[in-house]
Protein backbone atom coordinates (compact mmCIF):
# COMPACT_ATOMS: atom_id res chain seq x y z
CA UNK A 1 0.00 0.00 0.00
CA UNK A 2 0.95 3.18 -0.87
CA UNK A 3 0.43 6.30 1.88
CA UNK A 4 -0.33 9.72 0.90
CA UNK A 5 0.40 12.44 3.21
CA UNK A 6 -1.31 16.35 2.83
CA UNK A 7 -1.36 18.05 6.24
CA UNK A 8 -2.69 21.63 4.00
CA UNK A 9 -5.82 19.87 2.38
CA UNK A 10 -7.86 21.75 0.55
CA UNK A 11 -11.14 22.10 -1.92
CA UNK A 12 -10.45 23.16 -4.85
CA UNK A 13 -12.62 25.25 -6.05
CA UNK A 14 -12.26 26.22 -9.86
CA UNK A 15 -14.36 29.74 -11.67
CA UNK A 16 -14.52 29.41 -15.71
CA UNK A 17 -14.78 32.87 -16.83
CA UNK A 18 -14.61 34.07 -20.28
CA UNK A 19 -11.77 36.61 -20.07
CA UNK A 20 -9.92 37.48 -16.72
CA UNK A 21 -10.13 41.26 -15.98
CA UNK A 22 -8.20 42.89 -13.18
CA UNK A 23 -10.42 45.61 -11.10
CA UNK A 24 -13.71 44.56 -13.06
CA UNK A 25 -16.45 42.23 -12.21
CA UNK A 26 -16.89 38.82 -13.94
CA UNK A 27 -19.53 36.49 -15.13
CA UNK A 28 -19.13 32.44 -13.79
CA UNK A 29 -19.47 30.49 -17.03
CA UNK A 30 -19.39 27.30 -14.31
CA UNK A 31 -17.86 25.93 -11.29
CA UNK A 32 -16.28 22.78 -10.27
CA UNK A 33 -15.06 21.89 -6.78
CA UNK A 34 -12.91 19.01 -5.77
CA UNK A 35 -10.76 17.56 -2.87
CA UNK A 36 -7.51 18.80 -3.41
CA UNK A 37 -4.18 19.49 -2.13
CA UNK A 38 -0.59 17.42 -3.65
CA UNK A 39 -0.69 14.33 -1.81
CA UNK A 40 -4.82 14.00 -2.78
CA UNK A 41 -3.84 14.27 -5.83
CA UNK A 42 -0.91 12.16 -6.30
CA UNK A 43 -3.22 9.83 -4.26
CA UNK A 44 -5.93 10.11 -7.14
CA UNK A 45 -3.29 9.35 -10.01
CA UNK A 46 -1.75 6.00 -7.94
CA UNK A 47 -6.07 5.37 -7.84
CA UNK A 48 -6.38 5.68 -11.90
CA UNK A 49 -3.68 3.06 -12.05
CA UNK A 50 -4.97 0.51 -10.12
CA UNK A 51 -2.66 0.80 -7.02
CA UNK A 52 -3.39 0.33 -3.26
CA UNK A 53 -3.12 4.24 -1.60
CA UNK A 54 -4.48 5.55 1.33
CA UNK A 55 -4.69 9.64 1.91
CA UNK A 56 -4.14 11.07 5.27
CA UNK A 57 -4.17 14.48 6.29
CA UNK A 58 -5.62 17.05 8.85
CA UNK A 59 -9.38 17.93 8.08
CA UNK A 60 -11.87 20.22 9.80
CA UNK A 61 -14.97 22.40 9.51
CA UNK A 62 -17.45 22.60 6.77
CA UNK A 63 -15.01 22.79 4.07
CA UNK A 64 -12.99 19.46 5.54
CA UNK A 65 -16.57 17.78 5.08
CA UNK A 66 -16.80 18.36 2.01
CA UNK A 67 -13.32 17.22 1.19
CA UNK A 68 -14.04 14.04 3.06
CA UNK A 69 -17.49 13.70 0.68
CA UNK A 70 -15.68 14.22 -2.77
CA UNK A 71 -12.74 11.64 -1.63
CA UNK A 72 -15.78 9.08 -0.85
CA UNK A 73 -17.53 10.05 -4.23
CA UNK A 74 -14.65 9.60 -5.85
CA UNK A 75 -13.88 5.98 -3.85
CA UNK A 76 -10.66 7.48 -2.67
CA UNK A 77 -9.45 5.58 0.86
CA UNK A 78 -9.12 7.98 2.90
CA UNK A 79 -8.00 8.07 7.14
CA UNK A 80 -7.95 11.51 8.19
CA UNK A 81 -6.76 13.19 11.56
CA UNK A 82 -9.71 15.56 12.62
CA UNK A 83 -8.85 19.25 13.92
CA UNK A 84 -11.26 22.39 15.16
CA UNK A 85 -9.40 24.52 12.02
CA UNK A 86 -11.52 25.09 9.14
CA UNK A 87 -9.51 23.28 6.07
CA UNK A 88 -8.44 25.79 3.73
CA UNK A 89 -9.71 26.13 -0.02
CA UNK A 90 -7.86 27.02 -3.30
CA UNK A 91 -9.62 29.02 -5.96
CA UNK A 92 -8.29 28.75 -9.54
CA UNK A 93 -9.85 31.69 -12.41
CA UNK A 94 -9.57 30.14 -15.64
CA UNK A 95 -9.78 32.08 -18.83
CA UNK A 96 -11.18 31.15 -21.96
CA UNK A 97 -9.54 33.81 -23.69
CA UNK A 98 -5.54 32.99 -22.82
CA UNK A 99 -6.47 29.23 -21.68
CA UNK A 100 -4.53 30.35 -18.73
CA UNK A 101 -5.59 30.25 -14.82
CA UNK A 102 -4.93 32.71 -11.96
CA UNK A 103 -4.83 30.71 -8.52
CA UNK A 104 -5.56 32.05 -4.69
CA UNK A 105 -4.46 29.65 -2.44
CA UNK A 106 -5.16 30.22 1.36
CA UNK A 107 -2.78 29.56 3.73
CA UNK A 108 -5.12 26.99 5.48
CA UNK A 109 -6.47 26.37 9.21
CA UNK A 110 -3.92 26.83 12.30
CA UNK A 111 -3.31 23.54 13.82
CA UNK A 112 -2.68 23.12 17.71
CA UNK A 113 0.33 21.45 19.29
CA UNK A 114 -2.34 18.81 20.66
CA UNK A 115 -3.50 17.78 17.40
CA UNK A 116 -0.21 17.88 15.85
CA UNK A 117 0.91 15.61 18.47
CA UNK A 118 -2.28 13.19 17.70
CA UNK A 119 -1.84 13.46 14.12
CA UNK A 120 1.93 11.99 14.60
CA UNK A 121 0.73 8.89 16.78
CA UNK A 122 -2.37 8.49 13.65
CA UNK A 123 0.68 8.14 10.97
CA UNK A 124 2.39 6.10 12.36
CA UNK A 125 -0.08 3.25 12.67
CA UNK A 126 -0.81 4.03 9.26
CA UNK A 127 2.82 3.84 8.36
CA UNK A 128 3.25 0.26 9.83
CA UNK A 129 0.97 -0.90 7.03
CA UNK A 130 2.39 0.69 4.23
CA UNK A 131 5.39 0.32 1.63
CA UNK A 132 5.77 3.23 0.40
CA UNK A 133 4.93 7.17 2.25
CA UNK A 134 4.62 10.24 0.09
CA UNK A 135 4.48 13.20 2.01
CA UNK A 136 3.37 16.56 -0.43
CA UNK A 137 2.64 20.16 -0.09
CA UNK A 138 2.65 23.15 2.46
CA UNK A 139 2.49 23.03 6.22
CA UNK A 140 -0.76 24.83 7.45
CA UNK A 141 0.54 26.94 10.59
CA UNK A 142 1.15 25.41 13.64
CA UNK A 143 3.12 22.36 11.81
CA UNK A 144 6.55 22.94 12.75
CA UNK A 145 9.01 23.04 9.95
CA UNK A 146 10.39 19.52 10.90
CA UNK A 147 6.83 18.00 9.71
CA UNK A 148 8.53 16.35 7.00
CA UNK A 149 11.77 15.53 8.78
CA UNK A 150 9.69 13.79 11.52
CA UNK A 151 7.25 11.81 9.19
CA UNK A 152 9.92 10.36 7.25
CA UNK A 153 11.53 9.24 10.55
CA UNK A 154 8.32 7.59 11.44
CA UNK A 155 8.23 5.61 8.46
CA UNK A 156 11.88 4.75 8.06
CA UNK A 157 11.18 3.17 11.85
CA UNK A 158 8.28 1.19 10.09
CA UNK A 159 10.35 0.42 7.42
CA UNK A 160 8.05 1.98 4.66
CA UNK A 161 10.63 3.98 1.76
CA UNK A 162 9.91 7.85 1.50
CA UNK A 163 9.42 10.56 -1.13
CA UNK A 164 9.02 14.25 -0.35
CA UNK A 165 7.46 16.49 -2.26
CA UNK A 166 7.88 20.03 -0.61
CA UNK A 167 9.25 23.29 -0.95
CA UNK A 168 11.56 25.73 1.19
CA UNK A 169 12.67 25.06 4.68
CA UNK A 170 10.03 22.35 5.25
CA UNK A 171 11.89 20.31 2.06
CA UNK A 172 15.35 21.02 3.28
CA UNK A 173 14.68 20.09 7.07
CA UNK A 174 13.53 16.85 5.50
CA UNK A 175 17.20 15.75 4.41
CA UNK A 176 19.08 14.92 7.58
CA UNK A 177 15.94 12.10 7.72
CA UNK A 178 17.57 10.49 4.44
CA UNK A 179 13.88 10.40 2.18
CA UNK A 180 14.64 7.79 -0.28
CA UNK A 181 13.66 10.71 -3.00
CA UNK A 182 12.88 14.18 -3.11
CA UNK A 183 11.12 15.87 -5.99
CA UNK A 184 11.47 19.90 -6.25
CA UNK A 185 10.85 21.49 -9.56
CA UNK A 186 13.68 23.97 -10.68
CA UNK A 187 12.55 26.95 -8.70
CA UNK A 188 11.58 24.50 -5.21
CA UNK A 189 15.23 23.56 -5.80
CA UNK A 190 16.94 27.54 -5.31
CA UNK A 191 13.99 28.10 -2.76
CA UNK A 192 15.05 25.25 -1.05
CA UNK A 193 18.85 25.42 -0.91
CA UNK A 194 19.80 28.76 -1.72
CA UNK A 195 21.81 27.68 -4.93
CA UNK A 196 21.10 29.73 -8.46
CA UNK A 197 23.20 26.21 -10.34
CA UNK A 198 20.32 23.59 -10.61
CA UNK A 199 23.18 20.98 -10.72
CA UNK A 200 24.79 22.30 -7.69
CA UNK A 201 21.99 22.49 -5.55
CA UNK A 202 20.79 19.13 -6.41
CA UNK A 203 24.16 17.68 -5.28
CA UNK A 204 24.08 19.36 -2.31
CA UNK A 205 20.43 18.26 -1.48
CA UNK A 206 22.05 14.69 -1.64
CA UNK A 207 24.93 15.13 0.20
CA UNK A 208 22.49 16.53 2.91
CA UNK A 209 20.74 13.18 2.80
CA UNK A 210 18.37 12.78 -0.20
CA UNK A 211 18.56 8.95 -1.21
CA UNK A 212 17.91 10.75 -5.10
CA UNK A 213 17.03 14.19 -6.19
CA UNK A 214 14.34 13.99 -9.04
CA UNK A 215 13.74 17.73 -10.52
CA UNK A 216 11.39 18.64 -12.86
CA UNK A 217 11.36 20.87 -15.28
CA UNK A 218 8.44 21.29 -17.04
CA UNK A 219 8.47 20.46 -21.14
CA UNK A 220 12.38 20.49 -21.09
CA UNK A 221 11.55 16.65 -18.72
CA UNK A 222 13.34 15.56 -15.41
CA UNK A 223 16.99 15.12 -14.05
CA UNK A 224 17.66 12.68 -11.85
CA UNK A 225 21.05 12.36 -9.65
CA UNK A 226 20.49 8.73 -7.74
CA UNK A 227 23.36 6.80 -6.13
CA UNK A 228 23.57 4.67 -8.99
CA UNK A 229 24.15 7.64 -11.10
CA UNK A 230 22.72 10.97 -13.12
CA UNK A 231 19.51 10.97 -15.48
CA UNK A 232 17.52 12.77 -17.96
CA UNK A 233 14.58 11.37 -19.11
CA UNK A 234 12.20 13.87 -21.43
CA UNK A 235 9.26 13.57 -24.56
CA UNK A 236 10.99 12.96 -27.73
CA UNK A 237 8.61 16.42 -29.22
CA UNK A 238 6.62 18.60 -27.23
CA UNK A 239 3.18 17.97 -26.56
CA UNK A 240 0.08 20.63 -26.04
CA UNK A 241 -1.41 20.67 -22.48
CA UNK A 242 -4.16 22.02 -21.10
CA UNK A 243 -3.53 21.90 -17.40
CA UNK A 244 0.00 21.32 -15.67
CA UNK A 245 -0.99 21.70 -11.90
CA UNK A 246 -0.91 18.49 -11.71
CA UNK A 247 1.86 17.68 -13.53
CA UNK A 248 4.63 17.80 -10.40
CA UNK A 249 2.19 15.13 -8.78
CA UNK A 250 1.76 12.63 -11.48
CA UNK A 251 5.71 12.41 -11.21
CA UNK A 252 5.46 11.42 -7.27
CA UNK A 253 3.14 9.02 -8.32
CA UNK A 254 5.28 7.09 -10.63
CA UNK A 255 8.09 7.49 -8.45
CA UNK A 256 6.13 5.98 -5.42
CA UNK A 257 4.62 3.29 -7.63
CA UNK A 258 8.50 2.64 -9.06
CA UNK A 259 9.54 2.55 -5.44
CA UNK A 260 6.62 0.02 -4.13
CA UNK A 261 7.53 -2.27 -7.20
CA UNK A 262 11.96 -1.93 -6.53
CA UNK A 263 11.97 -1.25 -10.26
CA UNK A 264 15.05 0.42 -11.74
CA UNK A 265 16.07 3.68 -12.23
CA UNK A 266 15.08 4.05 -16.02
CA UNK A 267 11.61 2.28 -16.29
CA UNK A 268 10.93 4.62 -12.98
CA UNK A 269 11.49 7.55 -15.14
CA UNK A 270 9.98 6.59 -18.02
CA UNK A 271 6.78 6.15 -16.25
CA UNK A 272 7.26 9.35 -14.94
CA UNK A 273 7.59 11.53 -17.90
CA UNK A 274 4.88 9.43 -19.72
CA UNK A 275 2.38 9.36 -16.40
CA UNK A 276 3.20 13.78 -15.92
CA UNK A 277 2.24 13.78 -19.84
CA UNK A 278 -1.15 12.74 -19.27
CA UNK A 279 -1.59 14.64 -16.41
CA UNK A 280 -0.59 17.76 -18.28
CA UNK A 281 -3.35 16.74 -20.69
CA UNK A 282 -6.37 16.00 -18.26
CA UNK A 283 -8.39 19.16 -17.03
CA UNK A 284 -7.73 18.63 -13.76
CA UNK A 285 -4.93 17.81 -11.26
CA UNK A 286 -4.76 14.22 -9.99
CA UNK A 287 -6.47 13.01 -13.66
CA UNK A 288 -4.85 11.43 -16.58
CA UNK A 289 -5.53 11.02 -20.31
CA UNK A 290 -6.21 7.65 -21.11
CA UNK A 291 -4.92 8.07 -24.91
CA UNK A 292 -1.64 10.27 -24.21
CA UNK A 293 -0.79 7.31 -21.66
CA UNK A 294 -0.72 4.75 -24.82
CA UNK A 295 0.39 7.31 -26.76
CA UNK A 296 3.70 8.95 -25.59
CA UNK A 297 5.30 6.22 -23.50
CA UNK A 298 7.58 5.17 -26.70
CA UNK A 299 8.61 9.23 -27.28
CA UNK A 300 10.26 9.61 -23.58
CA UNK A 301 13.91 9.33 -23.79
CA UNK A 302 15.87 8.32 -20.40
CA UNK A 303 19.50 9.16 -20.60
CA UNK A 304 22.58 8.58 -18.33
CA UNK A 305 23.92 11.99 -17.59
Amino acid sequence: MILTVTLNTALDVTYDVDELRPDASHRVRAVRERAGGKGINVARVLHAMGREVLCTGLLGGPTGARIAADLATADLPSAMSPIDGESRRTVSVVSAATGGSTLLNEPGPHVTDEEWQRFLVHFRSLAARARVVVCSGSLPPGVPETAYDLLVRIARDEDARTIVDADGMPLARSLEAGPDIVKPNGAELVASTGLADEARAMRWMQGAGAGAVVATFGPEGIRALTVDGAWTARLDRPIAGVNPTGAGDAVAAALAAGLEDGRDWPSMLRDAVTWSAAAVTAPLAGDLDALTLDRVRSSVRVEAA
